[in-house]
């Protein structure tokens, strides 16, 4: 697979949830602004644990889809990467057009760190199946409970926004992997 394939696809399963994340800032404003990491964490793992039930059940009961929930975790692992970098006096309420530039942003950090991961890894992920994109976001959330149990504070490990980036990115991954009709 070529860098360029794989960016493209990329930017196209971003641009569709940031489309969704402005259209619900429209509707609801930045109601998520209020949330604390934790919280976020908690949003994140419910959709996870959600996907993983599915996968190991065979059928939901619900008719939210699989492809929607990676979509509601990429969307939450952006609004968490950006509480983190905003600054608390910024505000509450923001436009739909200024949360849009907002994710943006942390959209392309986690871009850039998916293109140098993908080139050291190879796109090892192409092959990795859906389940285990699930396992690792539930990994990642693990992790940074502990790190916030340990008051945010890690000795080796990376930090919080770091397992927030890779969340994002396995849920991307899972979604181009979707689009291309590859299932479980």
């Amino acid at each position: 697979m070529s860098t360029e394939r794989t960016t493209a696809q990329y930017e196209k399963v971003v641009a569709h949830c940031k489309e969704l994340f402005v259209k619900k800032a429209a509707d609801y404003g930045t109601s998520w602004r209020v949330l604390r990491t934790i919280s976020i964490v908690d949003q994140i793992y419910i959709k996870a644990w959600r996907i993983r039930q599915i996968q190991e059940m065979g059928f939901q009961k619900i008719p939210d889809s699989i492809e929607s929930e990676f979509v509601g975790i990429v969307n939450y692992g952006i609004i968490a990467l950006i509480q983190m970098t905003m600054d608390a006096e910024e505000g509450m309420e923001l436009t739909a057009a200024e949360a849009g530039r907002w994710y943006e942003r942390e959209a392309q950090k986690t871009e850039a760190l998916m293109l140098q991961k993908n080139h050291d890894y190879g796109e090892a992920w192409r092959d990795m199946s859906q389940q285990s994109f699930a396992d690792l976001i539930l990994v990642k959330l693990l992790r940074i409970k502990q790190i916030l149990a340990n008051k945010g504070k890690t000795t080796v490990s990376e930090g919080i926004d770091a397992n927030f980036a890779d969340i994002v990115n396995y849920a991307v991954f899972a979604l181009i992997q979707l689009d291309e009709g590859k299932e479980e």
